[in-house]
């Protein structure tokens, strides 16, 4: 099988239930928050859940599962345990057609999982257990492991991991012997605050493809605002996918901008994943050799759906009856 895409990510299991808002108080989560918590915590949370639903999370292990239901094929690398999650985040995404590329781990701490609180105004709040993924090492990272894709999809959380800045560059100088791209995902604008310098470097030397959005763009070049980014910008050689919410996007590459307006959605349920969803439709058009321009449709039309539903995935055949394909 030619992979089209490679994923390089923390393994999340998301844990989605549906609770009301005396559940939060009573596990005292702010509403709307993302808090990270220790093992035991993470078992009394969802020993407290009741009915729920999991499967494979994570941002870029979203959009690689996105871009294998477009029709693209797609591998994965990440660090599970053999545990009951470890399974299911495995299964789920070989059900979807990703080439799983690294075994679950006999050992070490739990797989990973973020559980996903869902009030009924759509709101979601997260209480994340990172566990496993943690442990996702340079020794997972070898030629035979990253293959020859057309494109790397790194995630900026990986940088959090203790040998994640030696592990993505390794992924880089590997990528580089095949004539693979290298696409960095900013992940969130506190990531790039915790790692702006290495981020810099990296993006200089490494990437080819950002995927961002317009807080985590900011961050990244030190801008005050989306205008003087795109000046910023002008320094750079790599290929820039930019969301901005209901400002839509921008895909900037040297001289060559692309703006894409946004989709207006009657009612947004949810709006986690969006981005993730984007990066798939993006990365979907730009390994198909399609026009940045169709790149950005693409990326916009995943985006308007997922977050017209609950939860980041998107479905099987999407593109499929999409008009300007």
């Amino acid at each position: 099988m030619t992979v089209q895409l490679l994923g390089i990510s923390n393994a999340i299991v998301d844990v989605l239930a549906h609770v009301d808002e005396d559940f939060l108080k009573t596990i005292g989560a702010a509403p709307g928050s993302m808090t990270l918590i220790e093992k035991d915590r993470a078992r009394e949370i969802y020993n407290q859940m009741g009915p729920a639903t999991e499967m494979s999370g994570g941002s870029v292990a979203n959009t690689v599962a996105g871009f294998a239901n477009l029709g693209g094929t797609a591998a994965y690398i990440g660090k599970v345990k053999a545990d009951q999650l470890g399974t299911i985040f495995n299964h789920d995404m070989r059900s979807l057609g990703v080439d799983i590329r690294l075994k679950a781990a006999p050992g070490g701490a739990p797989t990973a999982r973020s559980h996903v609180l869902i009030t009924e105004d759509g709101q979601r709040t997260m209480q994340t257990y990172l566990g496993a993924c943690l442990e996702l090492g340079l020794a997972d990272i070898t030629p035979g492991t990253v293959g020859a894709p057309k494109a790397i999809l790194i995630e900026g959380y990986v940088f959090d991991i203790a040998e994640g800045p030696q592990l993505a560059q390794r992924a880089a100088e590997i990528a580089r012997g095949n004539g693979t791209a290298v696409a960095l995902s900013l992940s969130d604008s506190f990531c790039v605050e915790r790692h702006r310098e290495v981020f810099l470097e990296f993006v200089r030397n490494d990437a080819n493809i950002v995927v961002a959005d317009e807080d985590e763009i900011n961050a990244l070049v030190g801008a005050a605002d989306f205008d003087a980014t795109l000046e910023a910008l002008q320094d750079f050689d790599q290929l820039f996918a930019m969301t901005r919410s209901e400002k839509g996007s921008v895909i900037l590459r040297g001289d060559e901008k692309v703006e894409q307006t946004a989709t207006p959605v009657e009612t947004v349920v949810d709006t986690t994943g969006a981005g993730d969803a984007y990066c798939a439709g993006f990365l979907y058009g730009w390994v198909n050799e399609k026009p940045l321009q169709k790149c950005a449709e693409y990326g916009t039309h995943c985006a308007t759906k997922v977050i017209q539903q609950l939860g980041a995935r998107i479905e099987p055949g999407l593109l499929d009856d999409f008009e300007s394909l």
